[in-house]
């Protein structure tokens, strides 16, 4: 504010002065009545500019990341655009049951024990399904290991900052689950807690691009989400998933979302799930990312394509909100400046676990599962229940 640093500059001078007159023995009584008035008048002022800039930091926080300007116009998930197929649709030949029929009848989920320890959307997984799962997060960190994530089981709970920071916070407040007594949050996905490893950090750009795999279980309180997806275990409250995150230099940030994104690829190719990839529009990106691809999966009971991993190019915006700092090479600079960030999901087991049994079911209500978690420790077959 101009006022304020006018204000501090004619006090400097009046400061001044008074220390003439008083050297020189003259009468300093009104100039220190002028000072007196010149401070009471700053004070207000700064008060006033305290403020101002804590609602344009308000406001600030509100603001989305910009858009990638190829991203797709849009405003729903209806806008997605479809860049590709692959995989052929199952034509299993018989009449085709939901992930829920075959776990109940196999002894794999429990619904309703869940429901009474815990509420609505958890769920118990046991027996067989365990060991798939167990074999599938296995197989999956060890393929991104191989492509420089190194492995990590963060925490998953952290403090508001992080939250804020990642732009979770304050636009998605009310999916988070909030523990007051402690002033700490349960996490929706370890991208959080990722990020947060090189917050208020200089890193060297040599040292670019680091590359983490998160391992962990996710809380989200899916507010809003009343009615939708209420049978199984597709949209529920805690779930595990292993989770790619990079901080690159800005430069290389497209290219780091295409590599993660041909990562996932891989891994739905891999496990013999037939999917999609969408390029999300922007009215649908949500407020970190400046561009995002969905990699879909055929759920057959449903005879669609539903939402397995996401892809995301936050750019400079959780960087800056950190403070997760670079410093360039050549040309002279030495001054530090953001990273980029980019993340993107390995699996999401629960949604990848549908996918599987659904695609994977005979006839006779057996499962048939990939040969690379087989490879992992998963039985080759499940008979039927």
């Amino acid at each position: 504010m101009p006022q304020v640093e006018d204000g501090r500059a004619e006090q400097n001078r009046a400061s001044e002065e008074i220390a003439k007159a008083k050297a020189a023995g003259d009468d300093a009584a009104e100039l220190l009545d002028r000072m007196k008035a010149l401070s009471s008048e700053i004070k207000g002022l700064e008060s006033e500019l305290s403020e101002v800039e804590a609602d344009c930091d308000l406001i600030a926080a509100g603001l989305p990341n910009l858009p990638d300007s190829d991203a797709p116009d849009g405003d729903t998930d209806a806008d997605a655009v479809v860049l590709r197929e692959v995989g052929d649709l199952p034509d299993l030949g018989f009449e085709v049951v939901d992930h829920l029929t075959l776990a109940e009848r196999h002894g794999w989920v429990e619904m309703k024990a869940a429901a009474e320890a815990s509420g609505a959307r958890f769920s118990y997984l046991l027996g067989d399904l365990v060991m798939v799962e167990l074999a599938l997060i296995r197989w999956v960190v060890e393929k991104v290991r191989a492509e420089g994530f190194e492995p990590v089981v963060p925490p998953v709970l952290v403090r508001e900052k992080a939250l804020f920071g990642t732009g979770f916070f304050p636009g998605e407040r009310e999916m988070i689950y909030e523990i007051p007594a402690d002033e700490l949050f349960l996490v929706g996905t370890s991208e959080v807690s990722l990020a947060s490893l090189h917050a208020d950090q200089i890193v060297e750009a040599a040292d670019l691009p680091i590359r983490y795999a998160g391992i962990s279980t996710c809380f989200r309180r899916e507010a809003g989400a009343a009615g939708k997806d209420t049978r199984g275990i597709f949209r529920v409250h805690q779930f595990d998933k292993v989770e790619m995150f990079s901080f690159c230099a800005p430069p290389s940030s497209s290219d780091e979302q295409q590599k993660i994104l041909a990562i996932q690829e891989e891994i739905l190719g891999g496990l013999g799930i037939p999917y999609r990839v969408a390029d999300i529009p922007i009215g649908d990106l949500g407020a970190p990312a400046s561009r995002k691809f969905d990699c879909e999966g055929w759920i057959p009971s449903e005879q669609r394509y539903r939402e397995l991993t996401s892809c995301s190019n936050t750019t400079d915006y959780q960087a800056r909100r950190l403070g997760a700092r670079f410093r360039p090479d050549g040309e002279g600079k030495t001054s530090p400046e953001p990273m980029h960030t980019v993340n993107g999901t390995a699996v999401a087991v629960g949604r990848t676990l549908i996918a599987l049994i659904e695609n994977g079911q005979q006839a006779n209500g057996s499962v048939v599962l990939p040969e690379v978690l087989v490879g992992a420790g998963a039985p080759a077959s499940i008979p039927a229940g």
